[in-house]
């Protein structure tokens, strides 16, 4: 099931709106007979690429699904038949399917005679598919906040400089991350200071996600913007009453206006409504203020820098909460090394 999870990550960032999803099929004798991931959407799923490359060898035999094998026809046929088809006897799958139009399979399987369980590594499979989970769980986008700070938080120095922060390792770590979501999202202090591109590079078949510039009212994206050129889509989100036109032929989303700016949550449902199921926030510290408060923020992950300055603003801002009592506690997932930085990954512990 590990070789699994493993197979299934190779298909971040190509299979959206699908989840990723690795098989890995045993022989009779517990032999790896064969093995796949789903690779983009329409295409195969998991569990056809691993029993093609198995041949007769499948029956008989055992798969370990990452996910639970779908019970029904959308563009690819129901692949718990496939299993049952192919010969296949057991199968452990780590996570129940959420979704109501495929779940199902585990439940068909068993009624074949296939001895079929849920719950191997099921944790563990759950990190690699979250945001997919997230979709479907909760019916808007997965986000990650993305930052790059010093040792002691600050995003900038005190006269606003903030390149470069982190290192060219860090960065280029940037790009993997926004390679493997569908929308990358700042707001109009973001926009004002640095002038984006927010497309990726450096990755080869990387699809560009979506760019969103949250710009409330309208006034910072300037024509001749760099995203608003065509190395990607982008999507510019205003108040309702703002007025754009001196951006005639942008693609322009209009959200109610609140106290602080546009409302966060129907944001991301306007988002989920085109089919993004990931979100890569790298807003300055306002916008990520608002999404926290909004508790809109399900993975954080800060690039931290060997470097001090003391002064200048922090990575976070007002985000509503007022004592230590309602700070949002975090589980630390993963530390690693990336060139002379750290990046720590973390979820919340209350959502």
């Amino acid at each position: 099931m590990r070789r699994a999870i493993e197979l299934a990550a190779r298909g971040l960032g190509l299979t959206s709106p699908n989840p990723v999803v690795g098989c890995v099929v045993l022989d009779a004798s517990g032999q790896l007979a064969g093995e796949g991931f789903h690779q983009r959407a329409g295409g195969p799923h998991a569990e056809v690429h691993a029993l093609r490359a198995a041949g007769e060898r499948a029956r008989g035999g055992t798969a370990y699904v990452t996910l639970e094998p779908c019970n029904h026809t959308g563009r690819t046929g129901p692949c718990a038949q496939a299993l049952i088809a192919a010969g296949i006897t057991r199968v452990r799958y780590a996570v129940g399917d959420p979704n109501p139009q495929a779940t199902g399979g585990g439940d068909a399987l068993r009624a074949a005679g296939v001895e079929a369980r849920e719950g191997l590594l099921a944790a563990e499979a759950e990190v690699g598919n979250a945001a997919w989970l997230t979709s479907v769980r909760r019916g808007r986008p997965h986000v990650r906040w993305k930052y790059a700070a010093t040792l002691d938080g600050r995003i900038a120095a005190a006269d606003s400089t903030s390149r470069w922060i982190s290192s060219a390792e860090s960065r280029a770590d940037v790009h993997r991350l926004r390679a493997e979501a569908d929308a990358v999202v700042v707001g109009s202090g973001t926009m004002r200071a640095d002038d984006p591109h927010l497309a990726v590079r450096g990755i080869e078949g990387a699809t560009q996600p979506l760019r969103v510039v949250v710009d409330t009212s309208a006034t910072a994206v300037k024509p001749g913007a760099r995203v608003l050129d065509d190395a990607a889509p982008t999507l510019i989100a205003v108040a309702d009453d703002a007025d754009t036109g001196h951006l005639p032929h942008a693609d322009v989303l209009r959200l109610p206006r609140t106290a602080t700016g546009l409302d966060i949550p129907a944001l991301l449902a306007a988002l989920h409504a085109r089919g993004v199921v990931s979100v890569l926030l790298e807003g300055g510290p306002t916008l990520a203020g608002a999404f926290v408060a909004a508790g809109a923020v399900d993975t954080v992950t800060g690039y931290l820098a060997p470097v001090l300055l003391g002064a200048g603003p922090a990575a976070l801002g007002d985000a509503g909460i007022t004592t230590l009592t309602e700070a949002l506690r975090l589980d630390v997932t993963e530390t690693v090394r990336i060139g002379p930085d750290l990046r720590i990954t973390a979820t919340p512990k209350e959502r």
